[in-house]
């Protein structure tokens, strides 16, 4: 039977601290790891070549992390992410040589702590309410965002990386007793617990049969190509800071909190407030079209100053795309197959994570920052053109 609104409330809150705990110790990492890996002699190229590694072993474990949770419940998957961070985190601790440093990448196979909170919430809340409780978790994103930054470089400049990854190890076993504790064994209602009995993890088609219904390949086609252009520009955004803005680890930790406070007012203030006025499919429309405009303003800026301002409408138009077309896929498919459908949207960023520091890389040596900006322009332009007259030629059928 379905737990009482109180009990789902609770249960609720937890998630959102799990969440909020596990980004922390995620940007620890981010924030030690260009460090760590620039004393073992690695230059942006092998740089490059370990963030593809993650992005790959990421691609590969995000249905399959989203099949397990549809499968054996969310207390099950999560306290398979939080057990991952664990190792990961204590592997980055012992972490003193490049091929060590490749190794301690291999758990993030099962690290999927932010799809892993989605699935919870999903499963807890009514359709109607869902992209504003969704948006919430990007309120977390941003806590732990700003906390992971400043502790990261905090610990360690004072005690140095390996104490840092320490901190985050212990972190993350506090994440996996809180998910013990406080998490149902299954969050899903019994009708679709039952539907799901009997099927692998590792059925490929069952993950394509999620294609099939009605309206998700162009949503996710959208999610895919609308989405891109500024996943490129986000996995380059260190090298953008460090050579294009000089700024330093200590100025680049400030403005990854100023980003992260945009976006917790924007996730926490803004969405759920356009989500019950307006209808989802006219947010999509504005959030392309917004990052359209985007992309035009990133191709003219030239200081940290003008990026600042451009800050606002990028996370603005990032998280409205973000929050509307999770939450318009896990309504297109049953509720047995929300997990699945969160672990395909991870895949979507962890595609980025892969071939972003390749097509990145390449247009910064050749054509300079401004190239982001103008495909993002051009990209969006012709998706929002797109989702437009498909929009009219409904209309005019209704």
């Amino acid at each position: 039977g379905a737990a009482p609104p109180q009990d789902k409330q609770k249960v609720i809150f937890v998630t959102y601290v799990i969440a909020a705990l596990e980004i922390t110790w995620l940007f620890v990492q981010f924030s030690i790891t260009p460090y760590l890996a620039k004393r073992l002699g690695f230059d942006t190229l092998w740089f490059g070549y370990l963030q593809t590694t993650v992005g790959i072993i990421q691609l590969l474990g995000g249905p399959i992390f989203g099949r397990f949770a549809d499968l054996f419940g969310a207390r099950a998957a999560l306290s398979l992410s939080c057990l991952a961070s664990v190792v990961y985190y204590s592997l980055l601790a012992l972490a003193n040589s490049t091929t060590m440093l490749f190794i301690h990448k291999f758990p993030v196979v099962f690290m999927h702590s932010l799809p892993g909170t989605q699935m919870v919430v999903a499963d807890l809340t009514e359709p109607e309410r869902r992209a504003d409780a969704l948006a919430k978790l990007g309120l977390c994103f941003g806590i732990g965002m700003i906390m992971g930054s400043s502790l990261g470089g905090t610990l360690s400049t004072q005690y140095g990386e390996h104490f840092a990854a320490c901190v985050a190890a212990v972190g993350s076993f506090v994440s996996l007793l809180l998910v013990l504790k406080f998490i149902p064994q299954h969050t899903k209602t019994q009708s679709s617990q039952d539907h799901n009995n009997g099927r692998s993890i590792f059925n490929l088609g069952n993950i394509a049969r999620l294609m099939k219904f009605p309206g998700v390949m162009k949503i996710f086609s959208v999610k895919l190509v609308s989405g891109l252009p500024s996943g490129i520009f986000q996995v380059m955004f260190s090298i953008i800071a460090m050579n294009f803005f000089h700024l330093e680890a200590a100025h680049n930790g400030y403005l990854m909190a100023y980003i992260g406070v945009v976006q917790m007012f924007i996730q926490g203030a803004v969405i759920g407030r356009l989500t019950s006025r307006y209808s989802e499919k006219s947010l999509l429309l504005l959030a392309v079209a917004m990052a359209s405009f985007v992309g035009l303003t990133q191709a003219f800026m030239a200081s940290v100053l003008q990026f600042c301002i451009v800050v606002i409408p990028m996370m603005f138009s990032l998280s409205v795309f973000n929050v509307i077309t999770d939450s318009m896929l896990t309504k297109s498919v049953p509720s047995s197959d929300t997990g699945t459908m969160m672990g395909l949207c991870a895949s979507v960023q962890s595609f980025m994570r892969t071939v972003g520091p390749t097509i990145g890389g390449f247009l910064y040596e050749n054509y300079g920052v401004p190239s982001f900006g103008f495909i993002q322009f051009m990209v969006n332009a012709a998706v929002f053109t797109f989702l437009f007259l498909g929009r009219r030629a409904e209309e005019h059928r209704d």
